[in-house]
């Protein structure tokens, strides 16, 4: 309230007090007088309150307020201005969210805004590939309208770093890519694409790649015969050829070993389950993967140190799990100098069991790391050659992790040295004590 207000509020105070006194004089009654202004005070303040209560209740678009004065006026006017600012602001919120909605609507992909879980509106490529239905669905929780073991328990998991791939819930020939965005307060954003000519590919691809490793197999066996027979007999052939033919059995064996991995990766990408699930004694495993490692540095002189858990079993396959961790610790030998440090942890915790490759070795950049699991993806192809690494031992890691239910996690410094930790979930582990206390 400005000076002006100030100013005239103060005036008809003044003259309601003076006639009060006049009044006073004129009936001897001053405190009668005064509590008659007073009233006369209340009612005309009371009907002003009346009249912003109707106008309020009202609302009607563009009403002008009710006339007043003095301090009502006041009120009464920015009390306008506030609605017709508000409402401009949510005509203009409103027309950002049609936009938006139309523009998300036109998308070929699907996109499904979730809170705490729930159905809060989707596009219409969304009825398309997951048979949504808008707005009947609204309200529901999007894991009973796509009914799927896996999108269920990948959601529930909250972890989203990796897309989820699943056929579609109303037509098994169409493939879907699930990437889902946590923000706020248990929202969530899930962007659904159609990727079935990229999964056709993909199958191609692991079709290709079986039948090709399997048909090289066999002229393979019969070239590493010839050359074994060659080197058993180079000094009656000529001595001459005793290098070359040993450097062709060095390549036979790496082809030998790169179509091994090969044909393992294709084995583990045709089911999302190990081949078995009984328990394993991991402790045990690593003991002779570790005696495995010592054999492997043979001169390099790597210091092993294993910490393993021995009532710590895990449910899957003995075979899949010795490769996927054999493949951690052969790396961390083969990437760490002479004298150098080779941790191995096998514990458990609240979230589920975990093993921890450790070494102190040349370290990988961190620009790498998203890609190391990918196959034949090389970090410096000329390093890996003078290994002999396939460029598939981690992506095998990946695949065996997966079938398994759990996920690996890459640290890495250069120079400094690697981490690699794989963790699974609790309900892929077993104690040996509660299994004795069970009984």
């Amino acid at each position: 309230m400005n000076q002006d207000w100030r100013l005239g509020l103060l005036r008809r105070l003044s003259f309601l007090t003076l006639c009060c006194l006049l009044l006073g004089v004129i009936t001897d009654q001053y405190g009668w007088s005064f509590v008659a202004g007073l009233a006369i005070y209340l009612i005309i303040t009371l009907s002003q309150l009346l009249h912003l209560h109707a106008w309020l209740r009202r609302q009607q678009p563009d009403e002008q307020p009710p006339e007043g004065f003095g301090l009502w006026a006041d009120v009464f006017d920015g009390l306008y201005q506030m609605q017709q600012h508000e409402r401009q602001v949510r005509e203009h919120l409103q027309a950002i969210i049609s936009r938006v909605q139309e523009s998300t609507a036109a998308l070929q992909d699907a996109v499904i805004v979730m809170g705490h879980g729930n159905l809060e509106w989707c596009n219409k490529a969304a009825e398309h590939l997951l048979g949504l239905r808008s707005p009947q669905d609204f309200g529901q929780p999007v894991t009973n309208l796509v009914r799927h073991p896996s999108f269920k328990e990948y959601f529930d998991k909250g972890r989203y770093q990796d897309p989820l791939e699943l056929p579609s819930p109303i037509n098994d020939r169409i493939y879907l890519q699930f990437t889902v965005t946590s923000y706020g307060d248990g929202e969530h954003l899930m962007l659904v694409r159609d990727i079935t000519r990229l999964h056709l590919l993909e199958q191609m691809r692991k079709d290709f790649v079986a039948n090709v490793s399997h048909e090289l197999r066999t002229p393979l066996t019969v070239i590493v015969g010839y050359l074994e027979t060659l080197l058993e007999h180079v000094d009656e052939i000529n001595p001459r050829w005793l290098k070359p033919l040993q450097r062709m059995e060095q390549q036979t064996e790496r082809m030998r070993h790169l179509l091994e991995d090969l044909l393992l990766l294709t084995k583990l990408e045709a089911t999302s389950y190990p081949a078995s699930n009984q328990p394993v004694a991991v402790s045990n495993l690593l003991e002779s993967i570790k005696s495995d490692a010592k054999s492997l540095s043979a001169d390099r002189r790597h210091s092993f140190t294993l910490e393993a858990d021995p009532d710590l079993l895990l449910k899957g396959s003995e075979s899949e799990l010795r490769s996927a961790f054999s493949n951690l610790v052969f790396n961390a030998v083969k990437y760490t100098p002479e004298e150098g440090k080779i941790h191995i942890r096998w514990w458990h915790d609240d979230e589920g069991a975990h093993l921890c490759v450790r070494d102190n070795g040349i370290g990988i950049d961190s620009k790498h790391l998203p890609r190391l699991t990918e196959r034949f993806y090389r970090v410096d192809s000329s390093r890996a050659s003078s290994t002999g690494g396939t460029g598939l031992g981690l992506a095998i890691v990946k695949h065996v992790l997966l079938r398994h239910k759990g996920w690996l996690e890459i640290q890495s410094i250069p120079g400094q040295g690697s981490t690699f930790i794989c963790h699974l979930p609790i309900e892929q582990m077993m104690v040996r004590s509660a299994l004795r206390h069970s009984g």
